[in-house]
């Protein structure tokens, strides 16, 4: 393997921003997003402690980024817009901000995904125009998503809180994913669903 086939590195063989896991869960009247802290440059680990999950618009809806920092940031901006132009309505907001993305030549640049809940929706908001709902109420993104995904839904049928399931999912890909750390911030929030 050359250098530049290193998922870390570009075709230039500069060393990119790489990974991170932010996951979703949603169960007994809770739903939360959980993000590692780890940023790392090629095969360095840059930050420990970086915050990838918040709160957006008026606090009523949680966020969760993987990909490269200015492109999220980016995007959470746009997203808050939205939702300032659809109040209430996540759905509404992020279908539109898919759009943009889809089709403004500036925003189809950006590279990051971003998970998104409010107290009705879970959502996974992608460059390609994709609007996810997920079917069981659980996603992860990133580069250890996979991991913590299928951790958390073997774990969804135990009697944990959401809370609990992401924090053992998380903790598990981390102990898969070198590009995850357990530095694991969570924003939570009531459920309707």
């Amino acid at each position: 393997m050359t250098q530049s086939d290193h998922p870390s590195f570009s075709r230039d063989g500069i060393p990119t921003w790489h990974g991170t896991t932010i996951l979703t869960v949603r169960k007994a009247g809770e739903v939360v997003v959980a993000g590692d802290g780890q940023v790392s440059l090629g095969p360095t680990i840059i930050k420990a402690n970086a915050r990838k999950v918040r709160r957006l618009g008026k606090g009523d809806v949680i966020g969760g980024f993987a990909g490269a920092t200015a492109d999220a940031f980016t995007l959470f901006e746009r997203l808050e817009a939205k939702l300032e132009q659809y109040p209430g309505q996540l759905m509404r907001a992020a279908v539109e901000l898919a759009k943009d993305w889809r089709t403004d030549r500036y925003l189809r640049r950006l590279e990051a995904m971003m998970i998104v809940a409010d107290s009705t929706t879970t959502l996974v908001l992608t460059g390609t125009g994709d609007v996810l709902e997920p079917a069981d109420h659980i996603m992860g993104i990133g580069s250890g998503g996979n991991y913590a995904l299928a951790a958390a839904r073997a774990l969804a049928d135990q009697p944990l809180t959401a809370e609990e399931i992401a924090r053992r999912a998380m903790t598990i890909a981390a102990e898969i994913c070198v590009y995850t750390n357990e530095n694991v911030l969570i924003e939570k929030m009531a459920s309707t669903r």
